[in-house]
């Protein structure tokens, strides 16, 4: 039996920056949100659409002479519910349940629960960054899968399953037994009254926060991703403002759960996850303690917000109240429109806002060009003690440094190695030994910083990202020419003189000599 802690698993591989703007956007029909999780040591996906929900492992009846996968029958509301165990399927160590343990209700046909290690996250993943099967071998029968996604939460490789061949190779018997079973006499519906049952209902992400169960409708939630080491903090911000995050190459700003309802402040921990939801084109990562589940509730289960504690203002975030388990469990819905009411969500936005306007180029004549152009946003990194800064509109994007860069047989010797990013070959650099500077070892606080460079991508290692400045552009003077080179690579320094601070500013259109790029281009094909 595996000993190995499925959270553990989750939780050592941190969330990245790695895809693109349109990945955030729900309206594009090329971005496909999968449910990732864990079974076994094996990490994979499945399309939303098929999923109904997510619950916990329920109480079961054990059938004779069922498939062995089969841990037995289950009521979900009335309904009968085969439970099948993923790791019988693809002959994985048995390992008892536990507080992560998850069924993942597929319906192709016919409602089938899925008991899982772990469900990870909710992703949205561009159709173009979906890989064929070919490679894969091993675990997993192929021929179960539709495809590979790589990088995608912090995971090297997600295998998607296509539970529609798995059932139709594995569980034709499982599906009959639940539809002839005597539990199930009398449960059945036509399809007619199924899709009416289907339109009358609410499909919730629920979550906890001290104690309390909450829930947003999941056509409000665009992702839910870990809570990253750096968080920008916002000067003179409400304290519910937690700081801004850099969430796929845009910001987001960062709210408190527990702050915004008053509740005891918690440090934020492995179980802690931040829920991204949208209302418009504006997004805020809103921080819970945990997220439980995917819950598919019929409406006549949901009451509205008794009068009496119905609040006007920043305390009118719930809006209706579902009761489950007969009563015995009660989840606060939260409204995503109430939500972005809150004087906190309207700051952390506004914070957002006014940083998104201070980047792009306006040409409205009530704008004044002069004030406009009078600072520089640039991204700040160490080596060693020293800042150094690069403008932001440069910086593609910043990842985490993989434990393990290959080494490609006569690369050029500046060469670091290479990584798979998201199905590119990514040369990567190490800024040091670029700049002359003693090399050190490897550390969790290192990140790669990706630049296009006359039009390849290229990846830089820095010992670690501090944060993102507004210069004023008086503050930044050309450098001493201390050498041919370093007048081209730093031609410039920003000296901060009230906080004693000096950033040398580098032009990432210099950190690769033109014979170099045809290396560098010839390693990235």
């Amino acid at each position: 039996m595996s000993k190995k802690n499925p959270e553990q698993r989750v939780t050592q591989a941190e969330r990245a920056p790695q895809v693109d703007d349109e990945s955030l956007e729900t309206g594009d029909s090329e971005t496909r949100q999968f449910v990732t999780f864990l079974a076994g040591d094996e990490v994979f996906a499945v399309d939303m659409s098929p999923v109904q929900e997510i619950i916990r492992v329920p109480d079961v009846v054990r059938v004779p002479l069922a498939p062995a996968a089969l841990d037995g029958l289950a009521n979900l509301r009335g309904k009968v519910l085969p439970i099948i165990s993923l790791r019988r399927v693809f002959g994985f160590d048995e390992r008892e349940h536990d507080d992560a343990t998850r069924a993942l209700v597929i319906d192709i046909g016919q409602p089938l629960g899925f008991v899982v290690d772990r469900v990870a996250s909710v992703v949205g993943v561009e159709s173009s960054r979906i890989e064929g099967v070919e490679t894969i071998r091993g675990t997993v029968n192929s021929d179960l899968l539709s495809g590979i996604i790589k990088d995608v939460g912090g995971h090297a490789m997600i295998m998607v399953l296509d539970f529609a061949k798995l059932i139709a190779q594995e569980f034709t018997e499982i599906a009959a037994l639940a539809r002839h079973s005597g539990i199930a006499a009398g449960l059945s519906a036509s399809v007619e009254s199924q899709d009416e049952e289907n339109s009358d209902e609410l499909q919730l992400v629920s979550f906890d926060v001290a104690g309390q169960e909450y829930a947003i409708a999941i056509e409000d939630v665009q992702e839910i991703v870990q809570v990253p080491e750096q968080i920008i903090h916002v000067p003179h911000a409400e304290e519910h403002v937690l700081g801004i995050m850099t969430l796929r190459s845009r910001l987001l700003p960062l709210v408190s759960l527990r702050r915004m309802f008053a509740l005891p402040a918690q440090a934020a921990d492995e179980h802690s996850r931040i829920v991204v939801v949208a209302l418009g084109a504006s997004s805020v990562g809103v921080v819970m303690d945990n997220v439980n589940e995917v819950l598919r509730v019929a409406r006549s289960e949901v009451d509205a917000m008794p009068g009496l504690l119905v609040r006007e203002g920043d305390l009118a975030d719930i809006s209706e109240i579902c009761r489950l388990d007969g009563g015995k469990r009660l989840v606060s819905i939260i409204s995503a429109a109430n939500l972005f009411k809150h004087s906190s969500i309207k700051e952390a936005v506004k914070s957002v806002d006014n940083m998104r306007a201070d980047e792009q180029t306006t040409t409205e004549a009530e704008i004044d060009d002069e004030v406009a152009d009078d600072d520089e946003q640039v991204v700040v990194f160490r080596l060693d003690k020293e800042e150094f800064g690069v403008p932001i509109d440069s910086v593609q994007e910043i990842v985490r440094v993989p434990e393990q860069l290959t080494h490609v047989p006569k690369a050029p010797p500046f060469v670091e190695g290479v990584i798979n990013l998201r199905g590119a070959v990514l040369p990567v650099i190490d800024l040091r030994r670029r700049l002359g500077l003693p090399t050190v070892e490897r550390s969790d606080r290192q990140r790669v910083m990706v630049f296009l460079i006359g039009g390849v991508r290229t990846g830089f290692i820095v010992d670690s990202v501090a944060e993102v400045l507004r210069i004023q552009k008086a503050a930044i003077e050309p450098a001493p020419c201390l050498s041919a080179e370093q007048a081209k690579l730093l031609a410039r320094m920003a000296n901060l003189e009230k906080q004693k601070r000096m950033v040398q500013l580098i032009d990432p259109a210099q950190l690769i000599e033109a014979p170099d790029l045809d290396q560098l281009a010839k390693l990235a094909a």
